[in-house]
């Protein structure tokens, strides 16, 4: 198994921690700033979260696309601190709605506190980060920032409003994931490039790029709750099956399966059984779902590339494909797995 560690610390320890190491900081910097700007009875809390939830992908991608495409300014730092702390909120949910005890190692804000302290410090942070987009001068980031805040969250709605359902097909799972991840990631290389003022083709071409990235990213996280293993990922897996979230895998597996087995998988999930890691293991056709699964995003990633193409050759747009690259490397090692 691969040390998949690597690309959710950022995703540039290989390919630009030292390009942009100084603008990483200084969002870091402006997260703890923000920290300080809650009550001095929330602020606590909000400090653990900030130091429990995620690797900095998002703004690590705003920084790269405002490098690629333009000077790096202030506004490029804001926005990756707003998505920031956007992307914290829904992880805080996520661990609620999925009853995860465990993220990067240490208790969830749910393990800790409980869920009802849980739902108020992820709306917390929601809020504050939907206040601090509004000290933008232009209406259109704040907005947009908004409505990628809508989308994650109906993207979740949908997701637990299709647990179990057999109906669900892949459109509709690719669907729920564009919003769920690949709203964000696009908002991070789309407002991004639009802060560095480019031509519509272009930033269309960068949303491109986040929305196809997150979407491949998150295809890559549900396998993984199939196949990885707590102690190695540091965060509660299985959740997927424990909740009857029906992921690519499983809709491939449903697919390819005999019609003994599917009938088996159908009338567990018909009947809200949790789905046992041993009998899909047991599944002649399951290891060809990862497979299919894996290939998937694969080709999502090659087709990020190709937006690539419409951004002038420079160390940032390098590293932006060096992420592609190691992520496609990941796939790779998880597919021999």
């Amino acid at each position: 198994m691969p040390d998949t560690s690597k690309f959710k610390q950022g995703s540039v320890a290989a390919a630009s921690s030292d390009l942009i190491k100084k603008e990483l900081a200084l969002v870091e910097q402006s997260l703890s700033s923000q920290v300080r700007k809650f009550d001095p009875g929330v602020a606590p809390y909000v400090s653990y979260i900030c130091d429990t939830a995620g690797k900095r992908i998002r703004p690590a991608l705003s920084i790269l696309v405002g490098g690629a495409t333009g000077q790096l300014s202030d506004d490029h730092l804001k926005l990756s601190t707003i998505l920031e702390l956007i992307h914290m909120a829904t992880l805080v949910h996520d661990d609620i709605i999925d009853g995860a005890n465990t993220r990067r190692k240490m208790p969830t804000a749910n393990c800790k506190w409980g869920d009802g302290m849980a739902v108020l410090l992820g709306d917390a942070l929601f809020s504050h980060a939907l206040m601090l987009s509004t000290e933008f001068d232009d209406l259109v980031l704040s907005r947009s920032i908004a409505s990628a805040s809508r989308e994650v969250c109906q993207g979740e709605i949908l997701q637990t409003q299709r647990r179990f359902d057999l109906t669900l097909t892949k459109k509709d799972y690719l669907n729920i994931i564009g919003m769920k991840t690949g709203a964000l990631f696009a908002a991070a290389t789309e407002l991004s490039a639009y802060i560095s003022g480019v031509s519509p083709e272009v930033r269309a071409a960068m949303k491109d790029f986040g929305m196809k990235l997150g979407t491949a990213y998150q295809i890559y996280d549900d396998c993984l709750d199939l196949v990885g293993t707590e102690e190695q990922f540091g965060k509660t897996l299985r959740t997927d099956l424990e909740k009857g979230k029906l992921t690519l895998p499983m809709l491939y597996l449903l697919e390819e399966a005999g019609d003994t087995q599917r009938e088996i998988l159908q009338k567990r999930i018909i009947q809200q059984e949790e789905l046992d890691l041993t009998v899909l293991a047991g599944i002649a056709e399951y290891q060809g779902a990862i497979a299919r699964s894996l290939q998937y995003a694969t080709d999502l990633l090659q087709e990020a590339r190709d937006s690539l193409s419409l951004v002038n050759t420079s160390a940032y747009r390098d590293a932006l494909a060096e992420m592609l690259d190691f992520l496609l490397t990941l796939l790779g090692s998880l597919q021999k797995a």
